[in-house]
């Protein structure tokens, strides 16, 4: 069958196909989980703003260097810049700021290798020569949402944060349970960061407009596979307002 929803199988009622029917169970742990207001209240919950770097989100840096060799379309990295430049990047300084003003974490993460020459990297990101040394301009984070003071800074050469570094253990230490999470790219470091944190416990929270990607079609894929079964997902308006209202109290 041309239908790619379909089988080979006679389905007798095909709404069925149409329905997801695990999705109150999910909403009942992931969304409306009582220890998701208690973790805000507590102040037990942390922003973590993921690889808003040189290296994946400059036009002309990194991986944009070559625009031609980079892979992406013209298109598509003009659409990625003007939603980073426009939207993902007044959003979460929005997000650090109510944050700070509260005297809640925030945690960047980024790539970069321990080494000059990288060695020590992960075998993914080798083999899409992904690298940016400590000290290179590739390493540092975006002026507009670099961390202040002596916020956290994990280093990773992996998508997932969390099976590359000591993430969880950081937090286990600082009494965090829950994350909002925003950063690029949404289909790739934050999705994996957001599944594995979900995993692991952490009550979980996306930030739709404070990611990015490459197209739209990967963005909304991504946020309708994520949405009610890994994590919240908020707009940076009703996460701000929440933040406001439960942590200030």
């Amino acid at each position: 069958m041309s239908d790619l929803n379909k089988t080979d199988l006679e389905i007798e009622n095909e709404d069925y196909l149409h329905v997801d029917p695990l999705e109150e169970s999910y909403r009942e742990s992931i969304v409306e989980a009582p220890g998701i207001i208690e973790s805000i209240e507590k102040h037990k919950t942390a922003l973590l703003v993921i690889d808003l770097q040189y290296l994946d989100a400059a036009p002309g840096m990194g991986v944009f260097a070559d625009a031609e060799k980079s892979g992406v379309p013209k298109e598509a990295q003009e659409y990625y810049f003007k939603r980073l430049d426009h939207v993902v990047l007044p959003n979460v300084r929005r997000l650090q700021d109510n944050f700070r003003d509260l005297k809640m974490e925030v945690i960047h993460t980024r790539i970069m290798s321990i080494t000059k020459d990288g060695r020590e990297r992960s075998a993914g990101h080798k083999r899409l020569n992904l690298h940016a040394p400590p000290g290179s301009k590739e390493s540092e984070f975006l002026v507009e949402v670099a961390p202040k003071g002596d916020e956290l800074v994990i280093n990773k050469t992996a998508s997932g944060v969390f099976n590359a570094t000591n993430l969880e253990y950081l937090l286990r230490n600082m009494g965090i349970n829950g994350l909002f999470v925003c950063g690029v790219y949404t289909n790739e470091c934050v999705s994996t960061t957001v599944r594995d944190a979900c995993d692991r416990g952490f009550y979980t929270t996306m930030i739709n407009d404070a990611c990015a990607t490459v197209t739209p079609q990967l963005h909304n894929a991504t946020i309708e596979t994520i949405k009610d079964r890994y994590a919240r997902v908020m707009t940076t308006e009703n996460a701000v307002k929440e933040i406001k209202e439960l942590a200030a109290t």
